[in-house]
């Protein structure tokens, strides 16, 4: 039997993700509201919140995963160790615009990666205090406050998408905001079509899509550590997950997430989305 197909040990490796999400969360919040901002080369934010996190995530890893490789935002990846196909993919602070705005929004992400499928994911919310997290065949839980008793979660029931509550995280790369040589969604004929449509964003809306609050999420620009933790989440809450082309295969290196609560909606989620072959760049 594989690790990946032991429950013990998906169990073992559920519990340390959500270990490793408490963490970096006791080294994020007191740094809330009190944190300077740099802007990246890539234009991203970061902040000392975001590098400290990832050094407490890496440190206990290291300790009691040291075979295992390590992927994460912040730091160069530590391959794993020959014949050990496990990668942890963490993101200390997904949502960072958010962080530095003094908005509530933001996340930790713990995903592990076994023969290049996620197996375990954890979406932690450290200042709201509330964390989902999954691991393949063990169910999506919901635990809304440190303490409080995880109950288990389900997508919302299948939803025509005039009925339908979807979001995204910003309006890059759509037929409203994008870049040469960026795919222009058809974000404005989605949010007419949809029954309500809010700029949620980042891995808080998965969240939702997770809990049944939301029917639709999104986003078209992400890196394997915006992406890893929330797939094995909303596939085992019952949700359906792919990149924006449709592919399931690789998605965690996809640059790209729908997910739906249901396979019917997500195909008509996607046929809107796509542009037409005549849209202009």
């Amino acid at each position: 039997m594989s690790p990946a197909s032991d429950p013990k040990s998906l169990q073992a490796d559920l519990d340390l993700a959500l270990r490793l999400a408490e963490h970096a969360s006791e080294v994020i919040l007191p740094k809330f509201r009190r944190c300077a901002v740099e802007i990246k080369p890539d234009g991203t934010e970061v902040t000392a919140a975001d590098r400290s996190a990832e050094e407490v995530i890496r440190d206990v890893l290291g300790r009691e995963r040291p075979g295992d490789g390590v992927l994460g935002e912040e730091f160069p990846e530590r391959v794993a160790a020959e014949g050990i196909s496990r990668q942890w993919i963490v993101d200390p602070i997904d949502g960072t615009a958010a962080f530095a705005l003094g908005l509530p929004t933001f996340g930790t992400l713990i995903a592990l990666m076994e023969g290049g499928e996620p197996v375990v994911g954890v979406i932690h919310l450290p200042a709201m205090g509330e964390t989902t997290y999954a691991a393949i065949g063990l169910g999506c839980w919901w635990r809304p406050s440190p303490g409080e008793p995880a109950e288990r979660v389900r997508v919302a029931p299948p939803t025509p998408l005039g009925e339908a509550y979807a979001s995204t995280t910003n309006p890059r790369s759509s037929d409203i905001v994008s870049r040469p040589g960026q795919v222009r969604y058809r974000l404005g004929t989605l949010i007419r079509s949809a029954g309500k449509f809010r700029f949620v964003g980042d891995c808080v809306q998965f969240a939702l899509v997770c809990r049944g609050r939301l029917h639709v999420a999104f986003d078209s620009m992400m890196a394997p550590w915006d992406i890893a933790a929330l797939v094995p989440c909303i596939e085992e809450a019952g949700g359906v997950a792919s990149a924006l082309d449709g592919s399931r295969p690789g998605i965690v290196f996809s640059r790209s997430v729908l997910s739906s609560c249901d396979p019917e909606l997500h195909r008509e989620v996607l046929r809107v989305l796509t542009p037409d072959e005549t849209d202009p760049e």
